[in-house]
This record gives C-alpha cells, structure tokens and sequence, in this order.
C-alpha cells in the first residue's frame, strides 16, 4: 500500500494516510475536527482548507468550482471531502472550517417532582446460616428482605449471584442491597452504602450531547457536563447520518461506538467533578430524537427516514448495561424513554414532562426548534404534535457564512435607519461566521428597513455599499473584512434568506396545521412555549416578525431552555413521571403532514415574510 503524509497546520499535526484518501478522510483519523455539515458529500462547501502546493493534490472538481470563488481557488483553497494528496502535502485548516468552542445549553426550567427513584438501596442485616437453618444464601437474602422491607424480589443479575456467598461472608452478612424496580438486584456491597446512590440522565441532541448527574438520594443535581456530539464529522443532519449508516453494518457500528464514546466521556467529567465514583451510577436515562436512540442502541434507523417514517421500537426500553457498555457497573439500567413517531422522540416527549404542557387546562404551544422541529398543540385533554423538516440552516448548512454558536459566532444583528449594521457576537470577538440567531435577526431587520421584500427578494430601489452584487448572486455585507477574523466580507445572501424563509415555512405550516385541527387560531393560545438551545436564544419579536412563531402577544412567548435534559431527570428521579412518559407516548396523537392536503399551499404561503396571509398576523398588519 502506498502512504502519503499529511502535515495539519497550525496544530503542526502529521498523519500517514493510504493513497487515495480525501483530505476531510484523514482530517477524521487524525482526530481533527473539522466543519463538515454535509458529512462530505460536497453539499455544503464548509470544509475549506489552504493548500500551497496544488501539484501535490488531484486536479480542481466540479463540486469544488462551485463552492468557491475564482479568487479563492487562485489563493489555494480546496475542499477538504473533494482534494486528494497524490504526494505529501501541507494543508492549513482556515479559522472559518475550524470548530470552535460551541455554546451548549446544558439546562432548562425546573418543574419538582416528587423523589420516587426506580433505583433504591435497601441496608439489611442476614443472620447466619447454622445447622438447624440451612437456607440458601440467595433466599436468605430474599427473605430478610421481605421482612424488613416488604419487598418480594423475583430476579437477581447472574454476576451478583455469582459472587453472592463470597460478598455476604465477607461482609459478615450485613450489606447493601442496589434493586431496580423493586423487582431486580443489580448489585450487592458490604456494610450500609445508602448514601452512595447516583444516577445519570443524557440528552443526546444531533448537535450536541448533555448529561446530568443526580444525587438520587436528595434529588439534586450533583454535576453537569456537555460535549460535541461526535457524529457531526458523519453529517450535520439526522438524514445524511442515517445514509451513512445504510451503506453497510460496520458505519452503523462507527456512529454508535463514537457515540457512547462521547457520552463516557461526559459521564467522567461529571463524577470527577462530583467526586463521585462511576460504579456508583446505578441508572442511566437518555432521551434523543428517534434516529440518535437507535444509533446509540445500534438498531438500524433507515426506515425511520424512508416512507412510511416506522422506528423499530417505540416502547420504554429499560436494558443491562452489560449490553451497551456505558463505563458503569455493568449491571446498572439503561432506560430509553418511549418515542412518539418516526420523527418525533423521546426528546420531544421529555419538553413534554419537564414542562408540564400534559397538565396544563388551556390550550398552548410547545416548540423545540432544531434541525427537526416538534410541535405540540393542546392542553391535559388533547395533544397533537408533528414533525417539520426545518432543515440544518438555523444551525449553518447551506448558508454562505453560517455557523454554528460557537465562539465569534455573530448571534445578534441591529440594521440601523442609515442602514449601517450593529452585531454582537459570542464571546465578543472578532466574527467569523453568523449563528441561527443572528439569521433570523438579519431576515427580520433587512424586512424591517426595506432592503427586502415579502418574498424575500432583495430591493433594487435602496442604495448603500453594503449591498453587493457579485458574479454569482446579490449579497448584503454584515460585516466588513476589516472586523471580520477571517478578513473577509461576513455576508448574507439571497440564496441565505431562501434557506431562512423555507426552514421558518415549515415550522409555521406545521403549527398552522395543528391548529387548524384543533379549531384554533393563535390569539386562543394561552401561551406558546419554546424549548431547545436555539430557541432559547432568538429575539422573539424578530421571530415573530418573519413568521417563525405565530402571532401572539410577545409576553405569551415563554423560554425553557433545555427542556429535554430536565424531562429526562424527572424520569431519573420519579417512577411516576416513567409512567406518565409512556401514557402520553401513547395518547399524544401524531399528525403525518405530509399525508394533509393543505401542507403544500400552507408551505408556499408561509415562505412569505411574514406570511401571504396578513390576517394571520393582525399586530404587525396595525404597524405595516
């Protein structure tokens, strides 16, 4: 086999690489993590990097002269998933392809609940077996159990049964009982450890993956710890990852174990900082949309994404650890809360729980925006919920110079009367690149002062020097290369406010459904709840302004954060709330949009700003 080396500056990196072997491929083995939002299928021209010596690598592809501009390929840029090395080469990672520090929301509103864990430790002390009371060890324990706790056992993990004589003699037979469910031991120690009882709750999210340690004893959240979600370099979607992992058994097997990974990763850095030893994490619980719960359970998800949308499983799953291998006992639970549909999971279902929308007595709305929106609509009678495809644009696919909220992403955008442009962005530093937020605020401001019409379309009739045409389409400059870190113009172009306007059709037409379903129009919504890291940063006039939310009152708009995460720790914390999870996975009724008549015309009208129909939006119809 012929190798070549690649150097990775500025981390000065080397790596050895078959001939052949694209330049992302190899940025991926060398552990090098790189903006690839398409999974490097040449969709969405972020992997630029800077190659000096152009001999050394396979001629320019069609793919890659459509991306990036004449001065740019003069300049040696190339497209990491198209360029491959022929010799060894020198490749420079530009500031704009690098991922940064990403902002995470590890948090969300707090709903109590009362402390009911499935995990429990039960202290007993056995009397020893004689002559005249020759009772087997396991019933022995069975027994004293039942007597001091009432609590008739029926199961035993066979690894705690293996070691059961030796860890009652040792103990001089007084020991700590783990039981789950009251039903199973799942694990046996010396002396009273009843203070020792943790569990875990994860979030697992297309972007990012958040866990909660939890004292389950006192109900408090002892340690919270986030991370990247890793499969990210496979595709910065749910459908590119699940194409991936349709192409043979041993990619599937990639995203699962790089996830569990990343998720060991967290579950270490919690306990260090709680000071708490792993093996004292008896439970796990983790909520996901449907396609990260089976790729973290290995199942197969393609026919989640292929017509008609059905996951393998929908049920609570509650599995041995010894079957998934998180770095806990491996006798420890594993539970999957239940998902709703194809495309709406447990994640979902837990903004549910944490918010309390199952109970409230009028009719409101829960959104969780993302690269899949779930909407709920109805109160403690009724639910309905669906699924849009609004698409990785809020998060930076597709768009010229989006990003994601990382460091020096912009995140808000002010154009003033004159035209000129405020922003601030995260970290405040020098920009590179603009966040969900800041598109939505760019959309709402241009609509605002003019510069573009209802449909989106940039006006001819405004002159300033910030809106440029180029050979390839008309653009309004955010941000200059001289405040930029990249030194180049920060933009947004009209192919940009397309990709805006079509992913907050979506989430608009999706809610106009529900609604309509429900015989609702918006000023009936007792309040419209959002949930999610991205909602939870938008400016909620602009939203509403380019008709992302529907027209409410601005102080009927409430913010939960990350709901998900907090629904997965009050099914951490409450046997209870487990049950109510797969109550309302089966009732909440789920609504096909694709199957509705009225989807189509509902899309195309909701593509205008800030929608066709004004009447839909009688506050901003007073003002216009």
């Amino acid at each position: 086999m012929t190798l070549v080396t690649i150097t990775f500056d500025p981390a000065r990196l080397k790596i050895e690489v078959a001939k052949g072997t694209n330049i992302l491929k190899a940025a991926k083995e060398a552990g090098i993590a790189m903006r690839t939002e398409c999974g490097g299928t040449g969709i969405c021209g972020k992997c630029k990097v800077i190659v000096p010596r152009q001999k050394a690598l396979s001629g320019i592809s069609a793919v890659e002269k459509r991306h990036l501009s004449l001065h740019e390929l003069n300049s040696g840029y190339r497209l990491a998933c198209q360029a491959v090395p022929r010799q060894d080469v020198q490749v420079l990672i530009p500031l704009e392809s690098r991922i940064g520090q990403r902002r995470i929301l590890i948090h969300g509103v707090e709903r109590r609940t009362k402390l009911n864990p499935l995990v429990r430790k039960l202290h007993v002390k056995l009397n020893k077996p004689t002559l005249s009371d020759p009772v087997p060890d396991y019933e022995r324990l069975k027994s004293a159990l039942l007597a001091v706790y009432n609590t008739d056992l029926v199961d035993i993990e066979y690894a705690i049964l293996e070691r059961l004589p030796d860890i009652l003699r040792d103990a001089d037979w007084d020991v700590t009982v783990t039981v789950w469910n009251m039903h199973r031991i799942i694990d046996i120690e010396r002396g009273d450890t009843t203070h020792a009882l943790f569990g875990f709750a994860v979030d697992i999210g297309t972007s990012k993956i958040v866990g909660h340690l939890v004292d389950l004893t006192t109900g408090k959240t002892a340690s919270m710890g986030r991370a990247e979600n890793p499969q990210l370099a496979y595709g910065a979607d749910i459908i590119t990852r699940i194409a991936f992992a349709m192409e043979d058994k041993e990619n599937l097997q990639t995203l699962q174990k790089i996830l569990l990974e990343a998720i060991n990763r967290i579950l270490a850095q919690v306990c260090r900082e709680a000071k708490v030893d792993q093996h004292q994490v008896y439970e796990t619980v983790v909520v996901g949309n449907t396609a990260m719960h089976h790729l973290c359970l290995g199942i197969q998800p393609k026919y989640t994404a292929l017509s008609p949308y059905v996951p393998a499983v929908k049920k609570r799953l509650d599995i041995s650890n010894r079957e998934l291998g998180l770095n806990t006992k491996p006798e420890s639970v594993v539970s999957f809360l239940p998902n709703i549909a194809g495309f709406v999971g447990a994640d979902a279902l837990a903004d549910v729980l944490a918010t309390g929308f199952h109970r409230l007595k009028k009719t409101s709305m829960l959104i969780d925006i993302g690269t899949n929106t779930e909407i709920f609509v109805g109160n403690g009678q009724d639910i309905l919920t669906c699924s849009c495809a609004s698409g990785p644009a809020f998060e930076g696919a597709r768009i010229k110079h989006g990003m994601k909220a990382e460091v020096g992403a912009i995140e808000r955008i002010h154009i003033k009367p004159d035209l000129e442009v405020g922003f601030k962005t995260i970290g405040n530093v020098k920009p590179t690149g603009l966040c969900g937020s800041a598109m939505i605020d760019a959309v709402a401001e241009m609509f605002k002062r003019g510069l573009i019409d209802s449909k989106g379309r940039f006006s001819q009739r405004l002159k300033t020097r910030r809106l440029k045409k180029t050979d390839k389409q008309t653009e309004f400059v955010i941000a200059w290369a001289k405040e930029s870190a990249t030194k180049k113009n920060i933009v947004m172009t009209q192919r940009d406010i397309g990709e805006i306007q079509l992913a907050k059709a979506a989430i608009f037409a999706g809610s106009s459904i529900l609604m309509k379903i429900q015989n609702l129009n918006p000023k009936e919504l007792e309040k419209v709840l959002v949930a999610g890291a991205f909602g939870n940063y938008i400016n909620p006039t602009n939203a509403r302004l380019i008709g992302l939310v529907p027209d409410v009152p601005i102080d009927k708009i409430e913010f939960v954060g990350n709901a998900a995460i907090e629904g997965a720790k009050m099914a951490l914390l409450s046997m209870e709330m487990r049950k109510a999870a797969e109550q309302l996975s089966d009732e909440i009724r789920y609504v096909e949009l694709a199957m509705r008549p009225e989807f189509g015309k509902e899309l195309a009208d909701a593509l205008f700003i800030p929608h066709r129909d004004l009447k839909r939006f009688p506050s901003l119809r007073k003002t216009s």
